[in-house]
């Protein structure tokens, strides 16, 4: 000490001198957090700032209730029918692809829906390749996010047009799949999304709607269509718990309507007939619940992920190893085939 030197304190802990004392009577500060869980708050306000899209095509014959199933979805006029005045509305000579987006906003999230039409498909008398100029739709929707990636001055947020999620409607037949439709989903199951559902199932009794899930299951198994979702997707056992479940229900049996009524004083969504009110919403009835948790509150994010990830990577793929020459068909307004052999 008298020659300026102090003792080494050994024992002595500098760890209350970093430490700020908590005020008494205050919360207990947890040091051993770091924060990374914040990053998920980060992803929110970034997502809600940019908001969401969403392509929903809906493909069926003329009748089966397409437009009302998607103004019953988003609870709103979403559908092409529903802005066009009826005098307009012509059943066309050849199958049309026609779109129609609209800004959706709940609880302060937005996003942009995008409903495709295909009217004309299947009221032909020969429906041969009908199936054609909705494949070449999609593929020019891959071909178009394909060229703004490529470019050299690209967007930082490219316009996302390609199709998510095809919405095909079977006719309430009770009996079995018609060529058409096997056909069809054989072909576009390899390029999009596809859920299939039984359009109208009012019309058939419980017993007939059963039976007739059960045989389409059995012709989508035999022709080797794999519908969303798709078991070799699945990431883990919880995600193959749970789209096994749906698996086992589809096709989904739905019934649509945008009519309100008054039941038991509650405010639904229903059809009314001289026997009762069928309520959309109530699973004793229809699927349609099960339809919409699927398309928008389980699943809206993963349906995304793998049109982004499988579908439009296979297509990305399948034309960067084409030659030139081969390369031409695959540009917009020409139909590529489905699958081509990678050029050695």
């Amino acid at each position: 000490k008298e020659m300026g030197v102090f003792p080494l304190l050994t024992d002595f802990s500098y760890s209350h001198l970093l430490s700020p004392i908590p005020p008494a009577g205050g919360p207990v500060v947890d040091f051993s957090y770091v924060g990374i869980d914040a990053i998920l708050e980060q992803m929110r306000r970034k997502a809600m700032k940019q908001g969401f899209e969403l392509n929903i095509m809906v493909v069926g014959q003329s009748g089966l209730g397409k437009s009302t199933l998607m103004n019953t979805l988003f609870k709103s006029k979403v559908s092409r029918k529903s802005v066009l005045a009826a005098a307009q509305e012509k059943i066309p000579k050849t199958i049309e692809i026609k779109s129609i987006s609209h800004d959706i906003e709940e609880k302060g999230v937005r996003m942009k829906l995008t409903v495709i039409d295909t009217p004309g498909f299947g009221d032909q008398i020969n429906n041969e390749n009908c199936w054609q100029p909705i494949m070449k739709f999609i593929n020019d929707q891959y071909e178009a996010y394909l060229q703004e990636e490529i470019n050299i001055n690209r967007k930082k947020r490219i316009p996302d047009s390609r199709v998510h999620c095809c919405i095909y409607f079977i006719p309430p037949t009770g009996h079995c799949l018609r060529p058409l439709d096997v056909e069809f989903m054989r072909r576009l199951s390899k390029v999009v999304n596809i859920v299939p559902v039984i359009a109208k199932a009012d019309t058939l009794t419980l017993e007939e709607r059963d039976f007739f899930k059960k045989k389409i299951r059995e012709e989508l198994r035999a022709n080797g269509i794999d519908v969303y979702p798709q078991k070799e997707f699945d990431e883990d056992a919880e995600d193959r718990m749970i789209n096994e479940k749906i698996r086992e229900m589809i096709p989904f049996a739905v019934v649509g309507s945008d009519q309100e009524y008054q039941v038991n004083g509650r405010r639904l969504l229903g059809r009314k007939t001289k026997w009762g009110t069928i309520e959309v919403e109530n699973i004793a009835h229809c699927e349609f619940a099960y339809l919409r948790d699927l398309l928008i509150r389980t699943h809206m994010q993963n349906i995304k992920d793998i049109t982004s990830s499988i579908h439009y990577e296979m297509y990305r793929v399948r034309t960067t190893l084409l030659p030139t020459r081969c390369r031409r068909p695959l540009l917009p307004g020409s139909y590529p085939p489905p699958y081509i052999t990678p050029v050695p």
